[in-house]
């Protein structure tokens, strides 16, 4: 194994722990947080997994149009920054009754939560290196060039 696979493995091991001990520390705050509000107990468990979920989920939606080369889809944009924000504040708000400092160390997992996913995401679309031109099935020395807005715009070499 290459000094540089060792590197991806660690980084994405890593990066899989700290997201699932975040998601879990966060889901406890989201979970009290319902229960405190008129929650019962099923949709007070199911809650975090409808906030973290739809994060994941639309992280994974814009990781499949890059990695397929076409743009990310408006709606997989704003449920993920929807579920981003709904995340920070339900951990801020559990955490505001102990002040500022206890806000900020309950927003801690939410935010590094969502870091981890995204350095998930860049792994995964880093790996897979450079994709030969689509048009000419690879005869051309072209490389694909990074997603764009509009298509019409890459010109062919």
């Amino acid at each position: 194994m290459t000094g540089d696979r060792v590197i991806r493995f660690t980084t994405a091991a890593v990066v899989c722990a700290v997201a699932a001990f975040a998601a879990v520390v966060s889901a406890s705050h989201i979970y009290g947080l319902g229960r405190a509000h008129g929650q019962d107990g099923t949709a007070a468990r199911l809650l975090p997994l409808s906030v973290d979920g739809l994060i994941l989920a639309a992280s994974l939606v814009l990781l499949h149009e890059a990695r397929n080369d076409r743009d990310a889809p408006a709606l997989a944009r704003f449920m993920l920054w929807l579920g981003i924000g709904a995340t920070i504040g339900a951990n801020l708000a559990y955490g505001a009754g102990y002040g500022l400092l206890g806000a900020l160390i309950s927003a801690w997992p939410a935010v590094a939560f969502i870091g981890t996913v995204e350095i998930a995401m860049q792994l995964v679309r880093r790996a897979r290196g450079p994709r030969p031109c689509q048009r000419c099935q690879g005869m051309c020395s072209r490389r694909s060039a990074p997603p764009t807005r509009r298509r019409s715009r890459r010109v062919h070499r």
